[in-house]
């Protein structure tokens, strides 16, 4: 029986994650937009790749302090091609979002991803045989309808652009971060569940393997020379770089935290109430232009979105998370205890 402080316990924990998220996901998004839009002693960085690297590269180092201190092993748990999908898709998606930056705002770029309760939901179906409810697919039509009404009812251009320019490809590439993120995210889900892969321990094969990718797309485009003579240049670049690495490696953690324990919606539902935070911040550190359907079109998102965080914790969807707990409680390589993983006996 899921007792009301077991109920507690999950609801804090998940929680915690949410709020480790959507903190640590603010300073990145604050900090992505800096860097992709506005000059450095007016020069404007171009490497999308560059940047994944360096946030991949972090995470491996951070990934392999946290086995030594809590003791696990650094065998891998699953096979290597399962780890290699993640990062493929990973590298796609991570990508996929600095570019769009090139072509749309910053509103927009995240925006664009608050349908990925669409393709997070389909790729459940499809490979976990996942199934949603009449509610899960009106939620979704809200947020989808307040984004089409924000999208259309005002600016949108990137300020990397003219106005003779279009944003077309921008929306293209947003249409591959929808498709590889939620990609990414439901294989997550399912690493955890078929190999009882420690949160850890899958963040060091996934950016190792991250880490080697985006390197040989960086040779391969011929950015490595400009990226790191840049870096060098710029001073107040390498402290940006460094925090949006910093940021994206401890938002990992939670991420990983929270796929594990609450599956990829859950995750869903708390990277769109970042995205509302993270628009936000974006018009008041960096005075977008707005108008007031634009408004009325993000009201209807955060309507949407708060109404499925308040659902998702409800009764009806409690026997999941206790299905997904139990999993982990049950398994002898890692257990679940106050929102973190045990070291191994």
């Amino acid at each position: 029986m899921y007792s009301v402080n077991e109920e507690w316990k999950s609801t804090r924990r998940c929680l915690v994650h949410s709020v480790g998220i959507i903190a640590f996901l603010l300073i990145y998004g604050v900090l992505q937009e800096r860097i992709m839009t506005r000059p450095y002693d007016h020069e404007v960085f171009d490497s999308s790749f560059f940047l994944v690297f360096c946030n991949r590269l972090l995470a491996v180092i951070c990934a392999c302090v946290a086995l030594f201190c809590r003791g696990e092993s650094f065998r891998s748990e699953a096979p290597f091609w399962k780890y290699a999908l993640v990062s493929l898709s990973n590298v796609a998606a991570t990508a996929c979002q600095y570019e769009a930056l090139k072509y749309v705002s910053f509103a927009v770029q995240m925006l664009g991803k608050s349908f990925k309760m669409i393709p997070v939901m389909a790729w459940s179906v499809y490979i976990n045989q996942k199934s949603y409810d009449l509610e899960d697919c009106l939620v979704a039509l809200a947020v989808t309808a307040g984004v089409a009404e924000f999208c259309l009812m005002g600016p949108t251009l990137s300020r990397r652009i003219d106005d003779s320019q279009t944003t077309g490809f921008g929306y293209v590439l947003i249409l591959g971060f929808l498709v590889f993120d939620g990609l990414t995210s439901t294989l997550q889900e399912q690493l955890f569940k078929d190999h009882k892969t420690s949160r850890c321990n899958q963040m060091l094969y996934v950016n190792i393997l991250s880490s080697i990718i985006s390197s040989v797309l960086v040779l391969t485009a011929g950015q490595a020379g400009s990226s790191a003579a840049f870096l060098m240049d710029h001073n107040a670049f390498a402290r940006d770089t460094t925090i949006l690495s910093g940021a994206a490696v401890a938002s990992q953690y939670f991420i990983y935290a929270q796929v594990q324990e609450f599956g990829a919606l859950a995750m869903a539902v708390t990277m769109n109430i970042r995205q509302v935070c993270a628009i936000i911040s974006s018009y008041l550190l960096y005075d977008h232009a707005i108008t007031k359907l634009q408004i009325m079109g993000l009201s209807i998102i955060f309507s949407a979105l708060l109404y499925k965080w308040i659902h998702y914790f409800s009764e009806a969807s409690m026997a999941e998370k206790q299905t997904i707990l139990k999993s982990f409680e049950d398994s002898p390589d890692s257990r679940v205890d106050g929102g973190s993983i045990d070291a191994k006996a």
